[in-house]
């Protein structure tokens, strides 16, 4: 009579191991989408689907900004829009990061901070408009205020999150230790709470473009959006397309901007993404 053993299942080697996690990033992917959208809009307008009365056609809009670039239009409300972006960012993102550290810490903090964060998180820019101008005027002080109070809710809500999901055996090391508060908010607050900032950051810089069109269409004499507004009064569907173009663009390398600063700071994570 034989005895018939079980073996336990051989280990698949390495190299044919099934790889479920993603490749290797490529390079300048970011890239690929948008050159996609691009030929899909290029090929629309050669074959006459798309009428250029309501939507130009690529290399009418690449004409159009080499004229205003030409005539310094272009450049002059770009620096404008830029100035008050970087200014809203400025104010946003430490005011923000302040009352997530408020809240994040403090549970009276965040008795008093987080309702009225999630309260404006739930009013449109819009409906703050009104308000805004009758406080501040229709001057910059509005329109950077506006994107500011944009900006901070993003980087308030994920900080927050960033804060809370801190790993407790961390904070009971922390006080095993005897660290001081300041410390304690040095070595373990803040290295805990980078990865939802930084996430935060790219909700934040795209946000602000988006803040900056509602600003720059209250009473504007400059920038992109003033440049959109008064193209659309004259019928100017190529200087719009410009603009529009123009954010989109902006708001593309903002993001990769922050995304290349989030994989250099958080190198020493091992996430599915690599």
């Amino acid at each position: 009579m034989t005895l018939v053993t079980s073996r336990p299942a051989a280990v698949a080697p390495a190299r044919n191991r099934r790889r479920l996690r993603p490749r290797r990033p490529i390079k300048f992917g970011f890239l690929l989408g948008p050159f996609l959208l691009l030929a899909l809009w290029a090929a629309a307008s050669g074959s006459g689907l798309l009428d250029p009365r309501f939507l130009s056609a690529p290399w009418t809009v690449v004409t159009t900004a080499a004229d205003l670039i030409e005539n310094g239009r272009l450049q002059d409300n770009l620096l404008a829009s830029v100035q008050r972006v970087v200014l809203g960012l400025a104010i946003g993102v430490p005011l923000g990061t302040v009352l997530a550290l408020v809240s994040g810490l403090s549970r009276w903090g965040e008795a008093v901070v987080d309702g009225p964060i999630q309260i404006k998180r739930a009013i449109p820019a819009l409906a703050l408009m009104p308000l805004l101008i009758l406080w501040l005027g229709i001057g910059e002080v509005m329109k950077v205020t506006v994107i500011a109070v944009g900006v901070l809710v993003p980087i308030y809500i994920h900080t927050h999150n960033g804060l809370r999901s801190i790993d407790s055996r961390y904070v009971e090391l922390a006080e095993t230790v005897d660290l001081g508060r300041g410390a304690f908010i040095r070595k373990v607050v803040l290295p805990g709470a980078l990865p939802g900032f930084l996430l935060g950051m790219r909700f934040a810089v795209t946000t602000s473009w988006l803040f900056l069109v509602v600003a720059e269409l209250i009473n504007s004499t400059s920038g992109i959006g003033y440049m959109m507004d008064l193209a659309r009064t004259y019928g100017q569907t190529d200087v719009i397309l410009v603009g529009i173009v123009l954010y989109g663009l902006l708001g593309l390398f903002s993001d990769a901007g922050v995304r290349l600063v989030e994989r250099r700071a958080l190198s020493w994570r091992r996430t599915l993404a690599g």
